[in-house]
């Protein structure tokens, strides 16, 4: 390398990691190398050098014929960087979780729900705190309760564990006796929203309510406030349900730590909560709210689900508004409810799933829920590779057989199958995270997060070429199609828990992914539906949990079946001994 693009190089190197971009040389430098050069147009020598580092090789001919076109480039990314992009703007593209061949329901049709039964007050209303929404709802339709009562209980709750949980951001008193008292006259004067009038929730800390902090869970991110509420605060708000607070989120939606410490799991408070809906999670699970709204881009309902003992379900991708909501990727965040019981999840969802004319992926496909459905009729899959995978902890595995034995006691006739064995890297999370955090990076404001580790993989993603974006998601859709191909004979299909897999020791290499990693992982970047919901218990006390999973838009199949099996084992309506009511 001569001395001029040695020197070149080195300028490069500096103004890179001065804009908090240092790290390994990855394919994509070439734009960050010409930015680094502080000059208004370029020459063969930093095309030469930048290509090189990128692995790429040109001729001098085709180099010399690059240098213009790569200029007019440049002078458009600068202009792009100047511009402020606000935080609730998508890309203009949306992703699709169907797939050539594949047919869901678009007749809409009302909702029909089980019947809950006589319910009546305790004498000490604390007692209802583990409640599901379906029976709070009959008791505040009953008159036996006022929402404002139910508000100031879970409030009281929420303060009272919160020290222990760590699961609270901002309290919401002001907000949620407002909201309750509203309720209240609405239904003295008539006016019945549906089933969740009056019944209060929480927030995951990376959904946007007007005027109140939304810190992300990181200390780059302490005072924000929005000027506007995120749609599924607005959906609702419009429902008559009452918001209590915001609960914790791991740091930009990533695992259980946050600015305020970690979020710990209310059957083993030595333990994180598992994230990032580490907060809904923790305070679903210890009755401090009646259910809770988290958000998942790889994980984040389903895992801390099952680590809490909570029924959380993800649903399909585009099911509903990601509107204000802090953003990891545009092609695979959803937003789901925690909550106690299956059919709760199913009140949730019927009530949030609808477009909003903002989150242009929402479409207008039904969730017909039906509580009537004929189960029986189901045609059942499983993953026997993933049940048997003898690495598997001994707890899990065991409740897992468990679980197969009783759908089977059941009636149910389980169909095996396969994984596909594909290639799952891809890079499209780096991606989008990079974009949507690039301000964070360029301001140096990454400094103040709680864990600056963390803004390493929004570095390396800033460094990924488009062509390999595009490329990594046309390899995500030839990976949907044999996804769909191996889950087209069932409705509704078993896997087991990720938390049920071993941890490789510290230091060591990461093992290759297990049948149960490979199918989460691709279920996940194909944006299925799943419901994780508690299936046992460890020796530890702690709860196990299982995953009922199924194609796009098959939420209404796949909660008819998990609530069969809900019911038949009960194992959702334990309560953690250190925060039961008596």
């Amino acid at each position: 390398m001569d001395r001029t693009v040695e020197t070149s190089r080195r300028r490069f190197l500096a103004v890179f990691s001065s804009l908090g971009l240092s790290g390994t040389l990855l394919p994509g430098v070439l734009w960050a190398q010409l930015q680094a050069q502080g000059a208004g147009s370029v020459d063969a020598a930093m095309i030469r050098d930048a290509a090189a580092l990128a692995g790429l090789a040109f001729s001098d001919a085709e180099i010399d014929a690059m240098i213009k076109p790569v200029t007019q480039s440049l002078a458009r990314m600068r202009k792009i960087r100047e511009a402020t992009i606000p935080n609730d703007v998508a890309p203009p593209f949306y992703f699709s979780p169907l797939t050539p061949g594949m047919v869901v329901e678009r007749r809409h049709r009302p909702p029909r729900f089980a019947a809950t039964g006589k319910v009546r007050r305790p004498a000490n209303l604390e007692a209802v705190a583990f409640w599901p929404v379906t029976r709070l709802s009959a008791l505040i339709k009953s008159r036996q309760v006022t929402s404002l009562e139910l508000t100031q209980m879970y409030l009281s709750r929420l303060r009272q564990h919160n020290a222990r949980l760590n699961c609270v951001v901002t309290m919401l008193d002001d907000v949620a006796i407002a909201q309750a008292k509203q309720a209240d006259a609405e239904l003295a004067a008539g006016h019945d929203r549906g089933p969740l009038h009056g019944v209060p929730w929480g927030a995951k800390d990376i959904i946007s309510v007007k005027g109140y902090r939304t810190t992300w869970g990181s200390g780059a991110y302490k005072d924000q406030v929005f000027d506007y509420d995120a749609s599924v605060v607005e959906i609702l708000r419009e429902a008559g349900a009452v918001l209590l607070a915001k609960l914790a989120t791991g740091e930009l939606a990533g695992g259980d730590q946050w600015w305020g410490g970690r979020t710990n799991n209310p059957w083993r408070l030595d333990e994180g909560s598992s994230g990032s809906s580490a907060g809904p999670g923790a305070a679903t699970a210890a009755g401090c709210v009646p259910f809770a709204i988290g958000t998942e881009t790889g994980g984040s309902i389903l895992s801390p689900s099952a680590r809490c003992g909570v029924t959380g379900l993800r649903p399909t991708f585009g099911r509903v508004s990601r509107y204000g909501v802090m953003a990891l990727s545009w092609t695979q965040d959803r937003l789901g409810p925690m909550c106690r019981s299956v059919e709760d999840c199913a009140v949730v969802l019927g009530a949030i799933a609808r477009p909003d004319g903002r989150d242009l992926s929402v479409g207008g496909i039904p969730f017909n829920w039906d509580a009537t459905l004929d189960w029986r009729r189901l045609k059942v899959g499983y993953l026997p590779a993933a049940f048997d995978d003898a690495g598997r902890d001994a707890d899990w595995k065991r409740n897992d057989q468990a679980t197969l034995d009783q759908l089977r006691e059941m009636g149910v006739t389980l169909v095996p199958l396969n994984v596909p064995d594909f290639d799952i890297e891809t890079v499209q999370l780096s991606v989008e995270a990079a974009v949507f955090f690039d301000d964070l990076l360029r301001s140096g404001r990454y400094r103040q997060m709680t864990n600056t580790g963390r803004a390493d993989r929004f570095r390396a993603g800033r460094l990924i070429p488009a062509v390999d974006y595009l490329q990594s998601q046309r390899m995500r859709s030839i990976m949907m199609r044999e996804l769909a191909a191996a889950t087209a004979g069932v409705d509704v299909y078993l896997a087991p828990s990720t938390l049920g897999e071993p941890r490789p020791p510290e230091g060591a290499d990461a093992p290759l992914p297990s049948p149960c990693q490979r199918h989460s992982q691709m279920a996940n970047l194909a944006c299925y539906p799943g419901l994780a919901l508690p299936n046992g218990f460890a020796a530890s006390g702690a709860p196990t949990s299982v995953l009922f999973m199924a194609q796009p838009y098959a939420e209404a199949r796949l909660l008819a079946l998990a609530k069969a099996y809900q019911d038949a084992t009960a194992f959702h309506l334990r309560q953690p001994p250190l925060f039961a009511v008596a």
